[in-house]
């Protein structure tokens, strides 16, 4: 905890800040200090038990993503109430443990939209790997009916999902694209140059292009 505290940067803590996070730990060297560490379960535990946000992203690099029980990943994602602690518990840790789909079917139909966030995100890694089993038409109906008005963090979820639909799903591609369009969700979200915009028919376009281009190449 002393070492992480030296690390803190008041300059990144303020970037954090503008997203929700709270911590000053520039992330290369919070993986420099778990990469020397390497995996120690308990130590991650412990870490996590802190409530620390910096303490709680390096037990998510250091644990061991198998060995966490089904309701203590399902505790630990309703304690995890900054996005970046969230997102790396769930691409780094849940995507890895042999609940996923359970709490991805669990977690899903949550009215917490944080919680349903969590299994939108398993729900697109699905889309993208194991699409098989998937009702791919009723999460387009979901989406079209839901996400306009959904709270950020699961509007960006569904977004995402709608994107991967598109993306890897040529037959449901056309009605994907006419859903972000009449929607226009994350239509103006601003892009970095050479950045690819979050706006699903953008996105669904240049990735499909890119696709197309390494065929190609």
């Amino acid at each position: 905890m002393a070492e992480l505290a030296g690390l803190e940067d008041p300059k990144v803590r303020a970037v954090n800040e503008k997203h929700g996070d709270d911590h000053g730990v520039n992330l290369s060297k919070l993986r420099a200090v778990a990469k020397r560490l390497k995996t120690q379960q308990e130590l991650a535990r412990r870490l996590w038990a802190t409530e620390d946000t910096a303490a709680r992203l390096l037990a998510l690099l250091i644990c061991r993503p198998r060995a966490f029980e089904r309701d203590e990943l399902d505790v630990m994602l309703r304690e995890a109430r900054t996005p970046k602690v969230h997102d790396w518990l769930v691409n780094y840790v849940v995507k890895k443990n042999p609940h996923a789909e359970e709490l991805r079917l669990a977690w899903f139909a949550d009215p917490d939209p944080v919680v349903a966030s969590a299994g939108w995100a398993l729900t697109t890694e699905r889309v993208a790997k194991k699409p098989a089993g998937l009702d791919l038409v009723g999460l387009l109906d979901v989406i079209e009916a839901e996400m306009k008005d959904a709270p950020d963090r699961l509007q960006w979820a569904m977004n995402h999902c709608l994107a991967q639909i598109g993306i890897e799903h040529p037959e449901h591609r056309a009605r994907a694209l006419a859903i972000g369009e009449r929607l226009e969700v994350l239509k103006d979200y601003p892009t970095s140059p050479g950045c690819t915009s979050p706006f699903a028919p953008d996105w669904i376009n240049e990735m499909v292009r890119r696709q197309g281009a390494a065929r190609q190449g």
